[in-house]
């Protein structure tokens, strides 16, 4: 019996969003931070960092904003744009997964 595996992301020149990124938005939606977000996906904040300035620039529009540390600390927040692609992009993925499954059980099953 086999077992359908594959990968869905957007591309733009390159892997611009996939399920990496959006674990690491999701982190950051969940903890308010992208030092922890990225701690918890086992990256550096330097790697993350990187990641989302890359999908920003490509993209063509940020994803967080951040606050410097205070008395409070500081944190991270997502943009209305990161919000709206995440939705987006979790309505596709399963659409996605619907479809490639039926056409997998078509040939497969």
């Amino acid at each position: 019996m086999y077992t359908l595996k594959y990968k869905i992301w957007l591309d733009k020149k390159g892997k611009v969003f996939g399920d990496g990124p959006y674990k690491l938005l999701q982190g950051i939606e969940e903890q308010g931070s992208l030092s922890n977000a990225a701690k918890s996906m086992g990256m550096s904040y330097s790697q993350a960092h990187t990641l989302l300035k890359r999908i920003e620039k490509n993209l063509g529009f940020p994803l967080i904003q951040s606050q410097i540390g205070g008395p409070m600390g500081g944190g991270s927040e997502l943009t209305d744009d990161a919000r709206q692609l995440m939705e987006k992009y979790v309505i596709f993925h399963e659409e996605c997964e619907i479809a490639l499954e039926k056409i997998f059980k078509k040939h497969f099953d």
